[in-house]
């Protein structure tokens, strides 16, 4: 749990989706539960909710988290990922509020917020850390880029037309080079994203490992890879390749790649913390997020019964 303010004063920072009037009619319910229940609400500038413009902390810049107890988020995965960009630096813990379509990330619903406030009023979550990764981008030996991901890194082809001509390596040791679409580096946060749509395994959050897995490969060998934590996963593109590629970040950040280019993918050294309202297993929450069907399911106290 994360620790009061010096100033004992209780503060929240509320992130929305920019583009949804829902997010902001919901938001600012929430503001207003909370506000009634005596924390300070402090909002982005420029994603100002009716009228708590002048009721609540207008703030900036990616400490805008700083002194804050918990960040909330309404919408969709990717309005969550852009919450963890304000997480990441202060360590605050973050609470995903689902108006997206799967919502992965999200711990609570839109349609529960009753709930949603009384365990956040009376700070009853629980806090869990993710990995995330880091990465780097050299350039003839040089660096010349610095990003980090919850999700994932992507490396990518620039044109639809060309294949992307990629070396692969793990441990500072060359595994194979092929044409493809792409390579996706993933955390176990971000199996059941761009992962799992390239083909990746869904791996349970609390496995410690790095993901990497080939994007429509021109190879026999290019299955999905799952290695340790400590390994460092290496993505070079051939300088004598047809195309140049570009590096993904979360789906949010890009990095044009030249020819020749390096992308080095380790565990990062700032992990993002989720809270938690529900201990319900992931495996209820894959079933949940992607409507899996288990009709009939018996389970071993039903096998004990008989039934």
């Amino acid at each position: 749990m994360t620790a009061l303010p010096p100033d004992g004063e209780r503060r929240v920072l509320v992130v929305t989706h920019p583009g949804r009037t829902e997010a902001a009619a919901v938001a600012s319910d929430f503001c207003a539960r909370v506000s009634k229940a005596g924390m300070r609400v402090r909002l982005l500038d420029g994603e100002v909710l009716g009228g708590w413009a002048d009721e609540s902390d207008l703030v900036a810049g990616p400490n805008a988290a700083d002194g804050c107890e918990l960040i909330v988020v309404f919408g969709g995965d990717g309005t969550i990922l852009r919450g963890a960009e304000f997480a990441r630096p202060t360590g605050t813990p973050l609470l995903g509020i689902n108006l997206g379509h799967v919502g992965f990330l999200a711990e609570a619903e839109v349609d529960n917020m009753e709930f949603t406030v009384d365990h956040v009023v009376n700070r009853t979550y629980d806090v869990e850390e993710r990995l995330t990764i880091d990465v780097e981008v050299f350039v003839d030996g040089e660096t010349v880029a610095r990003d980090w991901a919850l999700n994932e890194a992507s490396v990518e082809k620039a044109s639809r037309e060309r294949m992307l001509e990629l070396r692969i390596e793990v441990d500072a040791r060359p595994l194979s080079m092929f044409g493809c679409d792409g390579v996706v580096c993933a955390t176990p946060t971000g199996s059941t994203a761009y992962n799992f749509s390239a083909g990746g395994p869904i791996v349970w959050p609390q496995v410690s490992a790095l993901l990497m897995v080939p994007i429509s490969a021109h190879a026999l060998f290019a299955r999905p890879m799952v290695v340790s934590p400590e390994s460092v996963l290496a993505i070079e593109i051939a300088p004598q390749g047809a195309d140049q590629g570009v590096l993904w970040c979360d789906g949010r950040r890009t990095v044009e790649l030249a020819r020749g280019a390096r992308i080095e993918v380790r565990r990062g050294k700032r992990p993002v913390r989720l809270a938690r309202l529900h201990d319900a297993p992931f495996t209820d929450r894959l079933v949940r997020k992607f409507e899996l069907p288990v009709t009939g399911w018996r389970g071993r106290a039903a096998i004990a019964r008989g039934d």
